[in-house]
């Protein structure tokens, strides 16, 4: 099989990315720049899968260095992207440190492989800001980002698909993911913010080992059932097995289109107190939270469809909350004993 580059390989979603391709046959090296992630993650990879995979550190956003790895790796022939900051509140305030890394990172990697290569980006449905219609679809019209996390986004994929439309040999896609939660069945790999987390799940876990105080449930006066705000959230294994789909549809010619873009969801919006309950229900802790003001950056509510995902990429999303939650459960108490 084919070897696969996949950066931010460490990191959470890339981690679990590259043990599902290592399931499916494929060579991966991982590049990494340590910067929200651990070197530790590569042994817990080799403990799961029996194979450490290649590994090289190395800052995306040094237009040089990138040229002389591409070179020094003339044999990849995919790459999947997932080097890139992530924390919608963060990028709020630092709004010029999320628009250098995403986009000198994804750009320098384009030049280095000059468009020679099968490459799949990690997009986000931040791209479609609040839809006006729910579910939303591929061909919502994306609307003006709510942070400088989704504006990186947005205009990667503009980035991309312009490129594309002058590059008949570049084959992208573009997989727009809704809100990952959950860890590795083994718990040997999961979410692991450094600092405090920006996101809702492993806060909510850290808070329930007693690593955190209270949940802030940010806003209970959004027009949604409960008051809280709704997101699609998605078990991070699921997610993974949908990259491992995107490649082997580049790699077997089947895309329609040298640029493609699908939702990857469960197709259901759950709200921040309905994953509060989750939690609580399937591990049977109790969770301490408050009600706090809306979060500047923050949507009220979004959910995708995921039918041309289902028909297209042959994927489907097949764990539920209670395994999302559990999961991620399992993983804040092997931390708690073997920390990383």
């Amino acid at each position: 099989m084919s070897k696969i580059l996949v950066t931010g390989g460490t990191g959470f979603i890339g981690s679990h990315t590259v043990v599902e391709l290592h399931n499916a046959g494929y060579e991966v090296l991982i590049v990494d720049d340590l910067s929200n992630s651990s070197r530790k993650i590569l042994q817990q990879i080799e403990a799961i899968t029996g194979t450490q995979p290649e590994f090289v550190e190395l800052d995306l956003t040094d237009e040089q260095k990138v040229n002389e790895f591409v070179l020094q790796h003339n044999d990849i022939s995919g790459v999947i992207h997932f080097a890139a900051f992530k924390a919608v509140g963060e990028s709020v305030q630092k709004p010029l440190k999320y628009y250098r890394n995403n986009f000198y990172s994804l750009i320098n990697l384009v030049n280095a492989f000059d468009s020679k290569v099968k490459f799949v980006f990690s997009s986000s449905c931040t791209v479609y800001g609040q839809p006006e219609v729910l579910p939303v679809t591929e061909d919502a019209p994306t609307q003006k980002a709510q942070s400088p996390y989704g504006n990186t986004k947005q205009v990667a994929e503009e980035i991309l698909q312009d490129t594309c439309a002058v590059t008949p040999e570049l084959k992208v896609i573009s997989l727009r993911y809704f809100n990952p939660v959950g860890a590795h069945e083994s718990a040997l790999i999961g979410e692991l913010p450094i600092g405090v987390p920006q996101n809702l799940v492993p806060f909510i876990t850290q808070s329930a080992i007693g690593k955190r105080g209270p949940i802030t449930v940010y806003g209970n006066d959004y027009e949604t059932p409960d008051g809280s705000a709704v997101r699609d959230y998605i078990h991070v294994v699921d997610l993974a097995k949908a990259h491992v789909a995107a490649i082997k549809r580049l790699d077997g010619d089947q895309a329609v289109d040298n640029y493609e873009v699908f939702n990857l969801g469960t197709g259901k919006g759950s709200s921040v107190l309905q994953i509060i309950q989750a939690f609580e229900e399937s591990t049977g802790v109790k969770l301490n939270y408050t009600i706090g003001p809306r979060r500047e950056g923050d949507i009220e509510k979004v959910w995708g469809d995921v039918t041309k995902s289902a028909r297209e990429l042959g994927w489907k999303a097949e764990l539920g909350l209670n395994e999302m939650m559990s999961s991620a459960w399992k993983w804040e108490k092997y931390l708690q004993e073997n920390p990383i």
